[in-house]
């Protein structure tokens, strides 16, 4: 019982540091960032979104999205389709500089979740994501207690 604790968290923080190392590692030449990277995957992989929907997507407060998307507004990689007086409620799409960095960005998770992914079976990895989902509803529920 002892150990849980500590390779639960240990496991945890190792690949969520894993995965932003990954993020950096790759985007270093756009100067993209993690937040930036997660905003274009998610809005080459879904075609349009909102800062709010973004939000939710990217699991990310609503500070960093939106200065995530001002660097991605003042780069080029993304424009905003309709003006509203609310900045969040806006539809965004991807320019075409947008759409090459988001599909590059997929492509690499592809790959990076096929690596991860050798010596594990459809039914292991189904299951992993099963447990795994279960723990993160119950954590959160625990931390609104």
């Amino acid at each position: 019982m002892e150990g849980r604790f500590e390779t639960f968290t240990v496991l945890i923080n190792r690949i969520s540091r894993s995965v932003r190392k990954i993020k950096n590692q790759e985007m270093a030449g756009y100067q993209l960032r993690s937040a930036h990277i997660s905003c274009l995957y998610y809005l080459y992989a879904v075609g349009r979104l909102t800062a709010t929907e973004l939000c939710e997507r990217c699991e990310e407060d609503k500070a960093t999205v939106s200065r995530a998307l001002d660097f991605l507004e003042e780069n080029g990689y993304l424009l905003y389709k309709t003006k509203s007086d609310k900045h969040y409620r806006s539809v965004i799409t991807l320019t075409e500089k947008g759409k090459a960095a988001g599909k590059q960005i997929a492509d690499k998770i592809d790959r990076v979740l096929e690596e991860v992914s050798v010596g594990l079976t459809d039914e292991e990895r189904a299951a992993f994501y099963r447990a795994l989902s279960i723990i993160s509803d119950n954590l959160e529920h625990v931390s609104k207690a």
